[in-house]
């Protein structure tokens, strides 16, 4: 897995190896709002993730996700807050984005 400094050098290098859709999360599954359906914790791998740390604020957190969904012929990137408020995800959802 290749290793970033940067959220944005992470960014452009997943979408250069074609992880091109925009991904947001929901509660209980991934929107894919550029292509109109959304993705249940069973229908996407997390193929990689990694995680930055903000220098001077403890609170610029974040992870990105390169999600592939074979049933929706999707490579998409999810970028969420690292330690994000779980209180509005499914267990599902909490359990499949805690597994890497």
């Amino acid at each position: 897995m290749p290793a970033y400094n940067t959220l944005s050098e992470a960014v452009n290098d997943l979408q250069r190896r074609g992880y091109t859709d925009d991904l947001e999360l929901g509660g209980h599954c991934v929107l894919c709002n550029t292509k109109g359906f959304t993705l249940d914790p069973t229908e996407f791998e997390i193929d990689e993730f990694h995680r930055f740390e903000g220098n001077s604020d403890p609170q610029d957190q974040s992870i990105i996700y390169a999600i592939s969904s074979v049933k929706h012929d999707l490579k998409g990137v999810l970028i969420s807050a690292y330690g994000m408020d779980a209180s509005s995800l499914t267990q599902e959802m909490v359990r499949k984005l805690a597994t890497h």
